[in-house]
């Protein structure tokens, strides 16, 4: 390791050995135990540092004479290793120390594979990244069926498995299994397997429980050594069914991405190389290739943008700016929901499970109540026929959640929400039917998506108490929680709010009331300027087609279609009364949810096609854009409209914008969010005059 490739910063792992006289094993066993010294709060991590420690224990038990029978590579309590030390990439600044960091993880894991002393992962936890690839190189490979986390999360990020996962993946697995692991898995929200998911795939030889884990790996490495133990691999089809798999991947990364972002067509480049094998100098080649493509990636802004992406979900996320003092959270034992449509119900399922308190649904209606508790009973029956829940556990869920036609019963709740359609007077109305019946300390929580929280609460008695508590649909899903501030809003009914959806496991950001927030604010100014494009005479699909460079993770009127033409006129209509210079009133929307029309697309067996009747019902003047000219006006109407929102103090700071996109409107990791690329590409200066983010962050360092 060179001084140039050190990280002052890096937390470094261990490898610590351990000698074990082993029953049958005549020179006994070297246990390598990789930790770096912290509590699972901190999982390990190899740097440049840790490999050199690695490096040292292996080199420690290749002198040892006599030489030990086998070589175990385990991890600390409930962790295996989740990868490279992503601390240091920011110290990464040019292609030379890119390179070096790549070759330095495929010489320190190829001694494993190398290794004439048979190697075994006994892989005891989470495993991630570099950690995986450390098993791949092992000869053999036992897996605790408590680990949870088990991925190739690279292309997530916007790199590649670089110490080896692309070339020993398949070929241990199938090209088919490892496209599902290295794309399909981490372009899908970095989805997880668990240990039973990865077994099933082949990425162990066998599977023991947490309890004796350690015991009984050592005891089956005894047995394969001495022959009493079998080890059965598939045959790997290295023609069609490799081809028909590499086809898979890049249909799912075209339709992700269309181009827009790099890794992971360079990991398909790299799977296909590895159709040659993983053996001698096949294997030298694919590695070679990895360490090219993975310096090339490590030197591009995208993936610096998805590490400013990482980081905000990973620490941001959890440490959300402005947050008063959560010593001042009142506590909550019962909550009480009105409404009872789908939204409500979601909600009541969720906090159900999540507080473990009484939730009491409220409708005027008593058959609309009736399948409001019943959706959240059958929920929780869903959840018990799949075991994410016991029987008892079901029970007691279904026990806390039940209805009432009045609001009296709400009378000893601490928090109550309203789900109802979305018009202030009906709020207000039913925040003042609340106020009646509840305590002087009950928190109001309203889930409106665009109207004022300030002159929803008006009228109030206590209007201090009333709060934004904005979740984004599907509930169980997508993680962002706008917290709205009013103008009165109090701190201790922001801290109860904010322990309240840290509770419930979602990612809360501070607004301040401002219409329609963050999230719809900024994809509805986005939509207007698709939608203007179309009542120019743009044709649907051309103006559809305009963001497909931004590998966006759907189109503009394939949003439309999911969040509902009516919810977003009603949206335009409250920004177009707020900022009417800006935001405008597409008639050709107006048309759609007056015809009763689900959106403008229909599908049938030959695809997706405009609907003939919205075809018809559709306006255009004679002034269609071109793809280019649609895409950069939505662009520059957003970088205008999040410069507005800062200067108006909407959230803190422009990594707050980008943390209510990426959570609550998946926004794509390469992009960091939306101010990356618009500094990236140069549209904040020239709508703004400046950069929202400073040179180095999201972005390549400053050349020196």
């Amino acid at each position: 390791m060179t001084a140039a490739l050190a990280y002052p910063d890096e937390v470094v792992t261990s490898a610590y050995v351990r000698y074990l006289a082993v029953p049958g094993l005549e020179g006994g066993l070297a246990l390598i135990t990789i930790d770096n010294g912290l509590d699972h709060t901190r999982p390990t991590t190899f740097g440049p540092a840790g490999l050199a420690n690695l490096a040292a224990a292996l080199d420690q038990i290749e002198a040892r004479s006599p030489a030990p029978s086998a070589i175990a590579v385990t991890g600390k309590p409930f962790i295996f290793a989740v990868g490279a030390d992503l601390s240091g990439i920011a110290l990464i600044d040019t292609l030379d120390k890119a390179l070096e960091i790549g070759r330095l993880g495929h010489e320190v894991f190829a001694r494993l594979k190398n290794s004439t002393i048979p190697t075994f992962a006994f892989i005891n936890g989470a495993a991630m990244g570099g950690g995986v690839e450390l098993a791949l190189h092992c000869h053999y490979r036992t897996l605790c069926t408590g680990a949870a986390a088990i991925a190739l999360p690279e292309c997530f990020l916007g790199i590649v498995p670089g110490w080896g996962g692309t070339q020993l993946l398949p070929n241990l697995i199938g090209a088919d299994s490892a496209v599902t692991v290295i794309l399909d898995n981490a372009l899908n929200q970095n989805r997880m397997l668990n240990a039973g998911q990865a077994a099933n795939l082949g990425l162990s030889d066998v599977c023991f429980e947490p309890a004796d884990f350690l015991e009984r790996s050592i005891e089956w490495a005894t047995g394969v050594l001495s022959g009493a133990t079998s080890i059965s691999r598939p045959d790997i089809d290295r023609g069609q069914a490799w081809t028909a798999a590499l086809d898979r991947g890049r249909a799912l990364v075209d339709a992700k991405f269309h181009g827009a972002t790099p890794a992971p067509y360079r990991a398909l480049e790299l799977l296909e190389l590895a159709r040659s094998g993983c053996e001698g100098e096949q294997f030298l080649a694919g590695t070679a290739a990895e360490d090219e493509a993975l310096a090339d990636l490590l030197m591009s802004d995208e993936l610096r943008s998805g590490l400013y992406a990482f980081d905000l979900v990973q620490k941001r996320a959890k440490r959300p700016v402005g947050v008063p003092d959560k010593n001042l959270a009142r506590p909550v034992t019962k909550v009480g929901i009105v409404g009872a449509g789908l939204m409500a119900g979601q909600l009541a399922l969720l906090l159900a499970r999540r507080l473990e308190v009484p939730v009491v649904l409220n409708d005027l209606d008593q058959e609309r109540l009736d399948r409001g508790v019943g959706y959240v009973h059958g929920e929780i029956d869903k959840l018990l026929g799949k075991g994410r829940v016991s029987a008892d556990k079901a029970n007691r869920l279904k026990g806390l959640v039940s209805g009432s036609l009045t609001k009296d019963a709400f009378a000893d709740a601490d928090f109550v929400l309203e789900a109802v359609f979305e018009d202030l007077s009906v709020k207000k109305q039913v925040f003042a039917e609340v106020e009646a019946v509840v305590g002087p300390d009950c928190i109001l929580a309203t889930n409106t998506s665009s109207l004022s929280i300030t002159e929803m609460a008006a009228d109030l008695t206590h209007p201090a108490r009333v709060v934004g508590f904005h979740f984004f649909n599907p509930v169980a899903i997508l993680p962002l929680l706008e917290i709205v501030h009013g103008a009165k809003t109090d701190e201790a009914t922001l801290a109860t709010a904010f322990a309240v959806g840290k509770i419930l496991k979602k990612s809360a950001v501070l607004v301040q009331d401002a219409p329609a927030f963050v999230v719809n604010r900024l994809l509805t100014r986005f939509l207007g300027e698709v939608t203007t494009a179309v009542d120019r005479g743009t044709p649907i699909e051309v103006a559809d087609r305009a963001l497909e460079p931004l590998g966006l993770p759907m189109s503009p009127f394939l949003l439309l279609q999911l969040v509902g033409p009516a919810v977003a006129l009603h949206t335009s209509e409250t920004l177009h009364a707020a900022f009417p210079d800006r935001f405008g009133v597409s008639e050709n929307l107006r048309r759609l949810v007056e015809a009763g029309k689900s959106g403008v697309y229909v599908w049938d067996e030959s695809g997706q096609h405009v609907d003939p009747e919205v075809a018809a019902l559709f306006a255009g003047a004679d002034a269609p854009m071109s793809e280019n000219e649609v895409r950069h006006a939505a662009l520059e109407a957003m970088a205008q409209e999040i410069r507005l929102m800062l200067d108006e103090g909407v959230v803190a700071q422009p990594q707050d914008i980008d943390l209510c996109l990426l959570l609550g409107a998946g926004w794509p990791f390469h992009l960091g969010g939306i101010t990356p690329y618009l500094d990236r590409e140069g549209i904040s200066e020239k709508v703004t005059a400046q950069r929202f983010l400073p040179l180095g962050t999201a972005s390549l360092p400053t050349p020196a």
